[in-house]
């Protein structure tokens, strides 16, 4: 087990970074994580990510590891599937690199690919997988172990795929990852992450 300090070039606050049966979160470099949010146990945020007000990302029974670039938004809960009788191996969160997290938005236990847009209030259940470059609408529902194609827009509850994105739309990603390097690096300049 890992009980490393958080690595962070801005000190965190102790009070909403926090570790959790040795487990003690890691931050790679430039990461804001906003005070009102708890990070919390064996999860991994990779360069350049942020945490935005109210998000909460627990992982108390299984691990998260959240690649470069990724912004969760205000009001998101990131969870996990822990080991038991029903789910004997239980599911890790697995989030890839220029992922935008829409505002209150959960995750749970489940894939998420590099280049996504998950929508506001949007839910991804346990075991599902959302493929690279895939855009989950607002509001959707992507229920267990369902997989998301690479390339498609998917809207619903529970949801279908729509159609195939444009290329505007695949641009988007990283447009919008990097919008959120931005903002989070105003933040710190401004002292929010001391």
């Amino acid at each position: 087990m890992s009980t490393a300090k958080p690595e962070n070039t801005a000190s965190a606050p102790a009070a909403n970074i926090r570790s959790f049966k040795g487990w003690t979160p890691k931050l790679g470099e430039r990461v804001f994580v906003d005070p009102t949010a708890v990070v919390l146990g064996d999860v991994e945020l990779g360069d350049d990510c942020s945490v935005w007000p109210l998000t909460v990302i627990r992982g108390d029974m299984h691990r998260i590891r959240i690649g470069h670039r990724t912004s969760v938004q205000d009001g998101s809960v990131l969870h996990i599937t822990h080991a038991g009788p029903f789910n004997p191996d239980g599911f890790p969160l697995m989030i890839g690199d220029d992922v935008t997290i829409g505002h209150q938005a959960m995750l749970h236990g489940c894939t998420i690919g590099s280049r996504v847009l998950i929508g506001m209030g949007a839910m991804v259940m346990d075991g599902a997988i959302v493929e690279d470059e895939v855009i989950v609408g607002a509001g959707s529902l992507v229920p267990p172990g369902k997989v998301l194609e690479s390339g498609h827009l998917y809207v619903g509850r529970p949801v279908e795929k729509k159609r195939p994105l444009t290329e505007k739309e695949m641009k988007f990603f990283t447009y919008t990852a990097g919008n959120y390097v931005k903002l989070k690096d105003e933040h710190i300049a401004e002292g929010y992450n001391e």
